[in-house]
């Protein structure tokens, strides 16, 4: 069997407060909405990530800023039953500040908690979780063969969504997902089993929208890093335009992680760390009372250790 290497990317931008992945229509999917990605050419490309670079801008219209290696993908029938070439693909982070929507290419920014609601608790714990997930997921645990096995389900069901114990963890997206396709609550999950390529069908949940191949499972290894990645680097700011508020930072924050946090704690937190600097001007954007402009101070990374945000959210319990 041959090996093909492809590319994917997880495109990320926040517009205020709304985090929004880059997709792409996959006609080989029935035209459904998935992340991008491309072959890579060992005799165009010198490196994986030049070759993301260059297909990426040619599909999307988007030059990419920061990029990092996710993961290799490589579970055989990743593409369909049958396939007569492995599907290896490499999956890349790339972070974008706010853009338009790029022209003439297909591509659409979606709202990512479009296809993992569960994950945003930035109004507190999401209805699904305890309407559908839960449950659901408490009669799977009830079904498994032997007592040893009921009990491994019940305590990934906590360790994943809280409970006996557990706190909610915002970092451990693909552990969620994963949970939900092994106990067949997600389209993917029926899709494969059926062998085909597409999706057909109301989701198990009712709420969340499912993507191609095995991109939403992608997506969730590209959120949980950028989660856990966001308190030990200033990844942040490569979301964020050159000059901002401290309460658009926070949105920001809050966006990606899916949790609120104080603002006064928050704003403390945020000028202590000297990651952050007035500009001097006092702008008005939106309804609320003008507010100081600050700027990524950029040399604090030659001055010390790199450090990102670690204010503790605020969270309800499940």
């Amino acid at each position: 069997m041959d090996v093909l290497i492809d590319l994917n990317a997880v495109i990320v931008s926040v517009d205020g407060d709304r985090p929004q992945v880059l997709t792409v229509p996959h006609a080989e999917a029935g035209g459904e909405a998935g992340l991008p990605f491309g072959p890579f050419d060992p005799q165009a490309h010198r490196t994986l990530e030049l070759g993301l670079r260059t297909w990426v801008e040619e599909q999307t219209r988007l030059p990419l800023g920061y990029v990092e290696q996710l993961y290799t993908f490589g579970d055989r029938g990743r593409h369909g039953p049958g396939e007569d070439v492995r599907v290896v693909s490499v999956g890349y982070l790339a972070l974008t500040r706010a853009a338009p929507r790029p022209a003439e290419t297909g591509a659409r920014w979606a709202d990512w908690y479009a296809f993992l609601p569960w994950e945003d608790w930035r109004k507190g714990p999401p209805a699904l979780i305890a309407e559908r997930i839960v449950p659901a997921l408490d009669a799977w645990a009830g079904d498994g063969p032997t007592p040893a096995r009921r009990e491994r389900r019940r305590a990934r069901i906590n360790a994943c969504f809280g409970g006996g114990g557990f706190d909610w963890d915002e970092e451990r997206v693909l552990d969620r997902y994963e949970l939900l396709y092994e106990a067949g609550l997600v389209r993917e999950r029926a899709r494969d089993d059926a062998g085909t390529v597409t999706l057909s069908g109301p989701s198990p949940l009712g709420a969340d929208r499912p993507m191609p191949f095995d991109h939403r499972r992608i997506l969730a290894t590209a959120i949980g890093r950028l989660r856990a990645k966001l308190k030990y680097r200033p990844v942040v700011f490569e979301l964020m335009p050159a000059t901002f508020t401290l309460l658009e930072l926070q949105r920001c924050v809050e966006a990606v992680t899916g949790a609120g946090f104080h603002k006064q704690n928050f704003r403390r937190y945020v000028e202590r760390s000297g990651l952050v600097e007035p500009t001097g001007a006092i702008v008005a954007r939106g309804p609320g009372r003008p507010a100081a402009e600050h700027r990524f101070k950029r040399e604090a990374l030659l001055e010390r250790p790199a450090t990102g945000v670690r204010v503790s959210p605020t969270l309800g319990p499940r």
